[in-house]
Formats: structure tokens, C-alpha cells, sequence
């Protein structure tokens, strides 16, 4: 069989075992070709460079490691991402977030994500926003270097932060605070199926009862929310009730949750009276 495209994608081809879009993203990538390309030159015969090349990236995508780190980049919101091994893969559910964060924000105010990995949220918001300043923090140096990248390609003004929550903040008031913490409970299957084996563990859970990083984030925002901002919150699938009554017993206001695009409630907030 010759090393053609029209082999590579065939289901006879070394590719076989993984679904057709898989294969065509991944040639594409190897190949720097585009998806109409790979129609009109189906013929074109692989070197064998090129060949050992799409080879690797089949076989890495066989052992499970998802596409987007072996493509080294993510679509969120519109925008296309960079993403390493440092952050967690972009989410379509925590769009939802995002469309929150641009309703509740006031005009020519200031943002904060906490936790922001890739920095999908804070460059979403940016972008969409230009009126807004824009901050978001992360424990993690290499997630920093991550979300700076993506910001300059977006060309999205925002101030990085390297902090853990909220201990390295300058003191500051912001109008809006989101983040999309970890709230995966320690040792839950999930961690151990699909993507999330390669994910960094401490970006998926908080090592407890998944509910931790919501406590320090909700206790740390009643002194740095100005009265009336919101405090918003991705989740996992079965705790907007948790997240409710922490924030309620934090005595924030019109506290709610709302639904992702499969009915289920994603992400829960409230506005802080002082």
C-alpha cells in the first residue's frame, strides 16, 4: 500500500482504529496541510519523514494522549488556544461561564479569574470585553507562561498573576470574580478514564471532598469584591447545591446556578452585599 493521504485516511491505513476526524486533525497538523487540501491532494505521497511523523502522532493518539496536547492547541470560545501538558484542555461547558462573566460584569470595570490555567476564561472575556481590566492568577509558573502566550496572540491586555487563590493578590476590590477551580473528589474514577489521565492532577481535584477550593475562594472574596459584584463558579454535574449553600452561608445574594447546554447546572454564583 503507497503512503498516500487517500491511504493515510483510509480505513485500512495505520490509522484505522481512530475515528475519521481524529485522523484528518492529525494529518493536517503533520503534514501543515488543510482539511481541503487534504482532499485535493489525496494522491500526494508521504517522504519518509512525513510518514514516520504522522506515524508517531497516530500511535500517541492510540495510548489515549487526547488531541489537543498532541496538537498543542484548543478551540474555546471562538479563539484558538495553546495548550501543554501544564494546563487543563479547554472545555465547550465553561463557555457558559464566560457568557456569564461578560452579562455580569459592569461596563469599565475589573475582572479577576482565579485559577486560570490556559487563561481561556480571562482572554474569552478580554476579548469579547476590551472595556474591562482583566486580571487572572495561577499557582502554576508554567500555566502563566501558557495564558501570557495566548493573551499575546489574542493581543488581550490582562495583569498575571502567579498566586495561590488568593495569597499573592495585591490588595485590591474587583467588580466580578470568576474561576473554574478543581472540584474533582480525590481518588474519583473519572481521574483514571479518557483525557483526564493526562491532565494535571491539580488542576482536576483538590485532592478532598472537591469542595475546598470553593470555601477559600468564596471566604477570600467578601474582602475583595466591591459591594454588588458577583462571584461566579464552574462545578462538577451534582454539586450547584454545595456551592449554593456556601455561598449562601457566606451571605451572598440572589445566589443561582445555571444550566450548560445538556441541562445540567455548571456554574453557580452570587452577588456580594457588603
Amino acid at each position: 500500500m503507497s503512503n498516500s493521504i487517500a491511504n493515510l485516511l483510509s480505513n485500512q491505513g495505520i490509522g484505522a482504529a481512530l475515528p475519521m476526524l481524529e485522523r484528518r486533525m492529525l494529518v493536517m497538523h503533520a503534514l501543515n496541510k488543510t482539511r481541503v487540501e487534504l482532499i485535493t491532494q489525496a494522491d500526494y505521497e508521504l517522504s519518509e519523514q512525513e510518514f514516520h511523523i504522522v506515524q508517531t502522532l497516530f500511535e500517541r493518539r492510540n495510548q489515549g494522549e487526547p488531541v489537543a496536547y498532541i496538537l498543542g492547541q484548543r478551540e474555546f470560545f471562538g479563539l484558538d488556544l495553546r495548550v501543554t501538558k501544564d494546563v487543563l484542555i479547554p472545555r465547550p461547558d465553561t463557555e457558559l461561564l464566560v457568557e456569564l462573566s461578560l452579562k455580569f460584569a459592569p461596563p469599565n470595570s475589573e475582572l479577576l479569574d482565579v485559577g486560570t490555567g490556559s487563561g481561556a476564561i480571562a482572554i474569552a472575556v478580554a476579548h469579547q470585553r476590551p472595556d474591562l481590566s482583566v486580571w487572572a492568577a495561577d499557582i502554576s509558573a508554567a500555566a502563566l507562561e501558557v495564558a501570557r502566550t495566548n493573551a499575546d496572540t489574542h493581543r488581550c491586555k490582562i495583569t498575571f498573576i502567579e498566586s495561590d487563590w488568593y495569597n499573592n493578590l495585591p490588595t485590591h476590590q474587583w467588580h466580578t470574580i470568576v474561576s473554574n477551580p478543581p472540584y474533582i473528589v480525590a481518588n474519583d474514577s473519572h481521574l483514571f478514564q479518557g483525557d483526564l489521565r493526562f491532565e494535571p492532577i491539580s488542576a482536576l481535584t483538590d485532592h478532598g471532598d472537591g469542595l475546598s477550593a470553593y470555601r477559600a475562594l468564596i471566604a477570600g472574596a467578601v474582602i475583595r469584591l466591591h459591594a454588588g459584584g458577583w462571584l461566579l463558579f464552574e462545578h462538577g454535574f451534582d454539586q450547584a447545591e454545595p456551592v449554593r449553600a456556601l455561598l449562601h452561608a457566606a451571605q451572598f445574594q440572589q445566589v443561582q446556578s445555571w444550566r450548560d447546554l445538556a441541562g445540567i447546572e455548571r456554574v453557580s454564583g452570587g452577588q456580594f452585599s457588603a
